[in-house]
């Protein structure tokens, strides 16, 4: 099944999901990165993000081969730019930061990435991307070079996530960014999810397995988490846990 598919559908059905997000300057060897793919097979995380706003190593292509011969779980790139291109991978966040006022990354990029991607076969997930402020810089918006929206202004948030889907994007995504201080408020979660009818992924932040349930309950319908589990090693089998006993639930009142 395709995965924006795979979304809609769990999003109808009010089935949560979980992505893990991978990094590929912090791998720091292949027994480490193993583990994480076993932990992950085991807790049945729904797919792996792969990429980062800087990436300074040349490894996707051997992380991407790693991940495939130990774990059956898709491989989605999580681009910081079209340099993040592999065609190895299961599909692509094909990011349009609607958040900023940056051309490049809200259509430059794509300009130059779109031929590529037409000849390969992975698929391409049209996503509306919006950083909101989480108390500190992050790397994304230093990179990005534009402004998040200000953590208490989830109606600016709502807005952006209406033009985006109204645009043609079928994903929105809010992120806080790597190492985020404090995740996106449950308030503006809640907000963007009355104002949209796309899947709505959020990041950043997530350090414990009562923010992600928090999360999940006002409105996101993926979670990703990156930094929490390198720091946290048991925080995957914590919200795995949570998202499990959420998705058991519907079974349970059906």
């Amino acid at each position: 099944m395709e995965i924006l598919h795979q979304l809609s559908s769990r999003r109808k059905e009010g089935r949560k999901s979980f992505a893990v997000l991978i990094d590929p300057d912090k791998v720091a060897d292949n027994p480490s990165l193993i583990k994480l793919l076993n932990m992950s097979q085991e807790n049945k995380v729904d797919y792996f993000f792969l990429g980062g706003s800087l990436i300074t190593t040349n490894n996707i292509s051997q992380i991407i081969s790693i991940i495939k011969e130990n774990t059956s779980i898709p491989v989605v790139l999580f681009p910081g730019s079209n340099m993040q291109i592999d065609s190895g991978a299961d599909a692509i966040l094909f990011l349009s930061l609607i958040s900023g006022r940056n051309p490049e990354l809200l259509i430059g990029q794509h300009v130059v990435a779109a031929p590529i991607l037409k000849k390969l076969t992975m698929e391409v997930l049209p996503t509306g991307y919006i950083l909101v402020n989480a108390g500190n810089q992050t790397t994304v918006s230093y990179m990005s070079n534009t402004h998040p929206i200000p953590h208490d202004k989830p109606s600016v948030a709502a807005c952006t996530a209406m033009a985006g889907e109204m645009l043609g994007l079928q994903l929105i995504y809010l992120d806080a960014g790597s190492g985020a201080k404090m995740p996106v408020s449950n308030k503006m979660i809640n907000m963007v999810r009355k104002s949209v009818n796309t899947p709505l992924i959020v990041g950043g932040g997530i350090n414990s397995g009562e923010k992600a349930e928090n999360i999940l309950s006002a409105g996101a319908d993926m979670i990703v988490i990156g930094n929490g589990i390198e720091e946290k090693p048991d925080l995957l089998i914590e919200v795995s846990d949570k998202i499990n006993e959420m998705n058991e639930s519907l079974n349970v009142h059906k």
